[in-house]
């Protein structure tokens, strides 16, 4: 692939990754949390499920319930902590705490599936980790939006590492789309259930929705699984560092929040962390 075109792919996925906490912020104001990211999940979701009909579907119940359990994890877990933080930190803290889960996958993955990393890697881990107290605990309290961030983290690296486990049996699109529509009715239902709804319609919420299912997820699904495809997955991964980098960007840009300077600096060494977690082999 063309340097400069694989250069413009890597930072529209990434940006659409970032910028989507600040775009689901201001969507906010008119759509409450649970109910925002079950509406854009499942329209997401129903999107790609339409486009992958001619793919292989799964063919047991037990294939349908491992998806299933991803899209809890993926979908349910991640967003519904993403959405519920930002209540009470900012879209920059948000995208910082949810994209330090390579940390969590190196840690997880040696605790209980026995896979051994190589020593950058650990560097890393290191690196983020104190990267991720730098930003909790420099500033004067931990409000509850701090410790639900870092747990859609834990949600991600827990699908990362059942996504490992079962994705063979699994075409990548299939999983991406049913993933999405299951973890968004759930989030549906979650909202429906354990949450005071409200949804006021006009231009502003309407068009961040449908960017949030379109750009946010569809379009930026499609880039980041295409580059993957067509270049060394190592190698693409180390750049999700960037993506942490456009939510705090985006929150400057688009909501006017504050960048302090130890958030800047432990996102710094998560950003560093990150990418020392997805180093390629020499031999790659």
């Amino acid at each position: 692939m063309n340097r400069l075109f694989y250069t413009v792919l890597v930072i529209a996925t990434t940006a659409l990754m970032g910028s989507s906490f600040a775009v689901g912020k201001i969507d906010m104001e008119y759509i409450s949390p649970l109910l925002l990211v079950g509406i854009r999940f499942t329209l997401a979701g129903l999107v790609m499920a339409f486009l992958v009909l001619r793919r292989q579907l799964p063919h047991t119940l037990g294939d349908w319930v491992h998806i299933f359990m991803i899209g809890l994890f993926q979908t349910t877990g991640v967003m519904a902590s993403i959405f519920i933080s930002m209540r009470t930190i900012s879209a920059g803290e948000s995208a910082i705490l949810t994209f330090s889960n390579p940390l969590f996958v190196i840690l997880f993955g040696t605790l209980f599936l026995r896979i051994h990393y190589r020593l950058i890697q650990w560097t890393g881990v290191l690196a983020g980790f104190i990267g991720v107290f730098i930003t909790l605990g420099m500033q004067l309290h931990v409000h509850s939006g701090t410790w639900i961030g870092l747990a859609g983290a834990i949600s991600w690296a827990i699908a990362t590492l059942l996504i490992k486990r079962w994705n063979a049996r699994f075409d990548l699109w299939v999983l991406t789309a049913y993933q999405m529509l299951f973890g968004g009715i759930v989030l549906l239902i979650f909202s429906l259930t354990l949450e005071h709804t409200h949804l006021v319609l006009n231009f502003v919420s309407v068009s961040a929705l449908l960017w949030l299912a379109i750009m946010g997820s569809i379009v930026q699904f499609a880039i980041w699984f295409y580059l993957l495809q067509k270049n060394d997955p190592a190698k693409t991964s180390a750049f999700l560092f960037l993506a942490p980098f456009f939510g705090i960007l985006s929150g400057w840009l688009l909501l006017a929040e504050p960048i302090s300077w130890f958030v800047a600096l432990g996102s710094l060494l998560i950003f560093i962390g990150i990418f020392l977690v997805n180093w390629p082999q020499a031999s790659d």
